[in-house]
């Protein structure tokens, strides 16, 4: 059984299939912010569609990120780790991408069990 969160008519925000959550890209709600609050509001929706799941950043399989600028790189990555339980960091792969968004310097797809 797959169960579908937040389904619309092109996405739906998480997928939970076979004991792992898959999430859409996320990014964030305020595009004014600069690269860390939008880091920050990008990992508290991460929390709270894990939470919605049953599961939590400690649980983390594999994330995608999608910078718009790799001058905020460093920024991006100080934000990312003061988030991350120690010992817990997942694979990860970050890449320069031009996002849907004029506004949005950072986007992140989760992969989480359950």
């Amino acid at each position: 059984m797959i169960q579908r969160f937040d389904v619309g008519p092109r996405l739906s925000e998480m997928a939970v299939h076979n004991g792992v959550c898959y999430l859409a890209g996320q990014v964030a709600a305020d595009d004014t912010q600069d690269i860390a609050g939008q880091t920050r509001q990008v990992l508290a929706a991460i929390d709270a569609l894990l939470a919605r799941a049953g599961s939590d950043k400690s649980r983390l399989l594999m994330v995608q990120i999608f910078i718009a600028d790799l001058a905020d790189f460093p920024a991006m990555n100080e934000v990312w780790e003061a988030w991350l339980p120690a010992g817990a960091a997942p694979p990860r792969a970050t890449v320069q991408a031009a996002l849907a968004r004029p506004g949005w310097k950072v986007e992140m797809v989760v992969t989480a069990a359950l």
